[in-house]
């Protein structure tokens, strides 16, 4: 009999034996019972983690699809590595009158609000990223510019979406460096 994972489904056998059954902490179905639901919570920890960080690139993407989309880059079909660092930098620096209002409406020898640590924090990490490279999508590409122009902000378009990184100096940095020398085998 295979063993079941789930625990909706070790729920439902453990309700279907007796009438009322008490479990025994060291027994079998309550042992199967701590694995389903540690399994349980542990994939709902991962699927947070997952759709935080689908929706972070969710957010880079748009906001840089707004910038060329507007008014004044409507006609430009590419765009340089220089200025697409200017767009991250502005996307980094989003919530600055946000997190400036906040500094100002502390009183002094208050600590910090969480939503300013939040900010805080959010913000050093996108520019440690930043220095490194960060990922964003390929402005130097034409077909790319005119998909993320007509794109609808499916998770699905971002697939088919080119990204490069791109550290704060302007550089493109390459995404996975693949070591392309011959390997002997024996």
């Amino acid at each position: 009999m295979p063993v079941s994972k789930s625990l909706a489904k070790i729920k439902k056998n453990l309700k279907s034996g007796t009438k009322k059954a008490t479990i025994h902490p060291k027994g079998r179905k309550f042992q199967q019972l701590t694995r389903a639901t540690l399994r349980d919570e542990k994939i709902a920890a991962k699927k947070k983690a997952h759709n935080e960080r689908k929706s972070n690139e969710l957010a880079r993407v748009k906001f840089i699809q707004d910038i060329i989309n507007s008014d004044s880059f409507k006609e430009q079909m590419t765009f340089s590595l220089k200025e697409l660092s200017i767009f991250i930098q502005q996307f980094i620096d989003r919530d600055d009158d946000e997190l400036n209002e906040l500094k100002k409406k502390r009183r002094s020898n208050r600590p910090p609000t969480n939503r300013q640590l939040l900010l805080d924090h959010k913000k050093s990490l996108e520019m440690e990223e930043f220095k490194k490279g960060f990922l964003c999508p390929d402005l130097l590409d034409e077909k790319n510019v005119e998909f993320l122009r007509g794109w609808n902000l499916s998770f699905g378009g971002m697939s088919t979406l080119k990204l490069i990184r791109v550290d704060s100096q302007g550089n493109q940095t390459l995404i996975n460096e693949v070591n392309t020398a011959d390997v002997d085998m024996e």
